[in-house]
């Protein structure tokens, strides 16, 4: 009987046994796989069921509202006392956050002249029509009683669903106003904390901002911006200075003076979960920021970005990013609502700081971009990085090189790298921890959360197409473009603005007939067992500092000055960087001279930190191509090498604020890890 069963195994086993082995070398992570998409699953009805509490819940009571203010509220009653934010000194609990982001509701809901009440209350439950009528109140309460509010400051008042702009560092006051805004069903914008003059005019009329809140050590800078700010009727708040220009008021005083009390749910509760709740900036083709719709939607999917990761509700995250990116914000600081965690947010990363950070806070879970771990293994050792408990560290742009030396030196601990864009409707999780992939293509992640690699032509660039006009998938080994189709459940909600700034975002037709794939941008090789490795970006955007540079700005902002003919931007691979440095080929204007004086007081007045060119190559004229565009591959394989470039060449000192000769001393010292670009 032994033999007869063993005998039917083998031949169960047997058609496994004949399988090709690239199918094998697949077949062996389908185990992680599996695990993962089960979790997914999970994740994804736990939040339908929240998403259908909300909807189901009593209008008057917080937990009837968008799903930051319900998901808040939840957490402020069931673990009150808990432990949701660390800054500095300073800790709050879910109770106290969920308080402090009551009156921010509040000061906001008095600046539209609301009427509704402001006790809150009520009981059973609501449905569509009973929600509805809410709203309509709410509306006729906001266009009448708020003609009365702030009468004299030239600002007209905020209507229901107007767009306020926060202009502040990573801090707890930049969680309360937006949780606040969330609830009163207000709309935010994250406005970039490096942007000055032309370009933050730019993003706060691309968004149709109606009111600023500001951090006061950004006044100083921003005072020649208040004229035009003020033209722009915009009401100007600050959050907590004693000395404010005429015009603008101190915000952390007015919320100060309200009650902590819940606000009524329907005030935020989306009519549909795709409709614009925030807008966060993205380096756009223009070469100026462009606002990126992030919708109800995204908010909801997003509080199950740490679950996905395995994180759970007694992690301590450590997050030193800022909270106008995507990854701060809605994958930081949601994330953590979404498990109900702690988070230890930090203005400003230092990697001297981290590890007694880490020790001091007993933190579990690092967040970074891959520049802060490339940060972190050239410092010099000290004891705190052995005795941490540090088990994950979970984010994207992590160079495989610096991989290597993290976990070795810092370990042991789990790597997951993840890739996503603000708008994008695609993500992927590197849940096995395999060094140098962003993701696995595996059918099963694929059927929870689809996307194809479509072959790209980087001359023309356009996605290659059959005799059908229909998309070619790649190979394994071969780079190809990322696309996501477009559906509900993954939608594409664009710019704010006109749909030309959405152009090439969306393709159709890719697969069949009607059919629309939201277009990353970006390049990815799948390898024969099935993992995802980020490529190249298909455009003439590179990233720095985990920043996204557009080249357009930089050289517009380039050839405003009188001295230049002809500017030509690109990006340069630096050893020991991560990503590409800016470099500007310049082209001087007949019979001027270059003034490196005026260029870096220019370039440092209105172009932020991480866009500023790192070098400077002076020619007598630029090549292009026989279409006339710039040669801006050639230039950057060129490099800036002056052992083997005649041309002279400059290099940014920023400590000494200035641009310098790169001389071959300069050059051998920024190699060697001695000059800091």
């Amino acid at each position: 009987m032994a033999s007869l069963l063993l005998l039917l195994l083998l031949l169960l086993l047997l058609p496994l046994l004949l399988l090709p082995l690239r199918i094998w070398s697949r077949l062996r992570w389908l185990a992680a796989d599996l695990a993962f998409t089960m979790r997914a699953l999970r994740c994804k009805r736990a939040l339908r069921a929240r998403a259908l509490a909300a909807a189901a819940a009593d209008p008057e009571g917080p937990e009837g509202g968008c799903s930051l203010a319900w998901r808040l509220a939840q957490l402020a009653r069931q673990r009150p006392a808990h432990t949701f934010l660390i800054h500095g000194a300073q800790r709050f609990s879910y109770a106290e956050a969920e308080r402090h982001s009551n009156r921010a509701a509040r000061a906001f809901l008095r600046a539209r002249g609301w009427d509704g009440g402001l006790g809150g209350g009520g009981t059973g439950g609501a449905g569509e029509g009973e929600r509805a009528a809410h709203c309509a109140r709410d509306q006729a309460a906001g266009s009448g009683a708020a003609r009365a509010v702030r009468e004299g400051d030239g600002a007209a008042p905020l209507a229901p669903g107007a767009t306020v702009a926060l202009l502040l560092p990573a801090c707890p006051e930049f969680l309360w106003l937006w949780f606040g805004l969330a609830k009163a069903g207000l709309r935010t914008a994250f406005v970039p904390t490096a942007l000055r003059r032309g370009p933050l005019q730019h993003c706060l009329r691309s968004c149709g901002a109606r009111a600023l809140v500001l951090a006061p050590e950004f006044l100083e800078s921003l005072e020649p911006d208040l004229p035009a700010l003020r033209a722009m009727g915009l009401h100007l708040w600050t959050v907590g200075s004693d000395t404010r220009p005429a015009g603008i008021s101190d915000f952390l005083a007015e919320a100060s003076a309200e009650v902590d009390g819940p606000v009524p749910g329907y005030l935020s509760a989306p009519q549909n979960m795709t409709d614009t709740c925030l807008y966060i900036f993205t380096s756009g083709t223009t070469g100026l920021p462009k606002a990126a719709r992030i919708s109800h939607l995204k908010i909801l999917q997003c509080q199950a970005f740490y679950q996905l990761c395995g994180a759970h509700q007694e992690d301590v995250i450590y997050l030193a990013l800022p909270l106008y990116h995507m990854s701060g914000s809605l994958l930081g600081i949601v994330g953590c609502l979404g498990i109900g965690a702690t988070v230890v947010l930090k203005s400003k990363f230092s990697a001297g700081q981290f590890w007694e950070d880490c020790q001091q806070h007993r933190v579990t879970v690092f967040q970074y971009i891959g520049e802060l771990c490339r940060y972190l293994v050239n410092q010099p050792p000290n004891k705190a990085e052995r005795g941490h408990k540090v088990r994950l560290v979970v984010g994207s742009g992590l160079r495989p090189d610096t991989w290597e030396r993290f976990v070795r030196r810092f370990g042991p601990l789990q790597v997951l790298e993840t890739y996503g864009l603000t708008e994008g409707n695609v993500a992927t999780f590197n849940y096995t921890g395999q060094q140098g992939a962003v993701g696995r293509a595996s059918w099963l992640y694929k059927h929870v959360f689809p996307f194809s690699l479509i072959r790209y032509d980087v001359t023309t660039g356009e996605p290659v197409r059959d005799t059908q006009g229909h998309c070619v998938a790649t190979s394994p080994g071969e780079p190809g473009l990322l696309v996501a189709p477009v559906s509900q459940q993954s939608p594409f909600l664009g710019y704010a603005g006109g749909p030309e700034l959405a152009r090439g975002k969306l393709l159709k037709h890719v697969f069949q007939p009607g059919d629309v794939f939201f277009n990353t941008g970006d390049l990815l090789v799948c390898d024969n067992q099935g993992f995802l490795r980020f490529h190249d970006r298909t455009g003439d955007t590179f990233r720095w500092k985990g920043e996204n540079v557009a080249t357009t700005e930089v050289a517009e902002a380039l050839e405003a000055l009188d001295f230049l003919q002809e500017v030509n931007v690109y990006g340069v691979t630096v050893p020991g960087h991560e990503g590409r440095a800016g470099m500007a080929a310049l082209a001087l204007r007949p019979p001027h001279s270059l003034d490196l004086v005026q260029l870096y007081a220019h370039v440092s007045e209105n172009l932020p930190p991480y866009a500023r060119p790192r070098f400077l190559r002076l020619q007598e004229s630029l090549a292009t191509t026989e279409t006339f565009k710039q040669q801006k591959v050639r230039m950057a394989k060129e490099g800036f090498d002056p052992s083997t470039l005649s041309d002279p060449l400059y290099i940014l000192d920023q400590a000494g604020g200035a641009y310098l000769p790169l001389t071959p001393a300069r050059y051998s010292a920024l190699l060697a890890g001695d000059l800091r670009i």
